[in-house]
C-alpha cells in the first residue's frame, strides 16, 4: 500500500510540473529567433506596420480571442489574404509546427524583446 501511495505521488507531481512548464510563457528570446529565422521580420516589425501589421497590432486585435492561436498557427502555415489589407501573407509550409506555435505564442504575448 505504501508502494502505491508514492508511485501515485510520483505521478501527480510529475502531471502538475507537466502542466505547470506547458503553461509558461514562451521565451521572448525564442520567439524572436523564430520570427529572424523563418523571414517574418521581413515584412512585419515588433511596433511598426512593414507590408503586414506590427507584431503587437496583431496581439491586440486577436487579444481575449480564445482560437487566435489556433487561427494565427493555421494563417502562418497555410497564408491568407483580406484581414490586414490587399496584401495577402504568403504561406510558410516549410516552417515546422513547434515553430509556428512558438512565434505565434510569442506574437500573442505582444512581442515582447526581453
Amino acid at each position: 500500500m505504501k508502494a502505491l501511495r508514492l508511485i501515485f505521488g510520483a505521478v501527480f507531481v510529475a502531471a502538475s510540473i507537466g502542466v505547470c512548464a506547458a503553461e509558461q510563457p514562451v521565451s521572448s528570446a525564442n520567439g524572436m529567433a523564430v520570427a529572424r529565422s523563418n523571414a517574418c521580420m521581413g515584412c512585419h516589425a515588433i511596433d511598426r506596420k512593414l507590408v503586414g501589421p506590427s507584431f503587437q497590432q496583431i496581439a491586440e486585435k486577436y487579444k481575449g480571442q480564445p482560437q487566435a492561436s489556433v487561427q494565427l498557427e493555421k494563417k502562418v502555415k497555410n497564408g491568407g489574404a483580406g484581414v490586414w489589407g490587399p496584401i495577402p501573407m504568403p504561406s510558410h509550409p516549410r516552417m515546422n509546427d513547434a515553430d509556428i506555435k512558438t512565434v505565434v505564442a510569442w506574437v500573442l504575448a505582444g512581442a515582447p524583446e526581453k
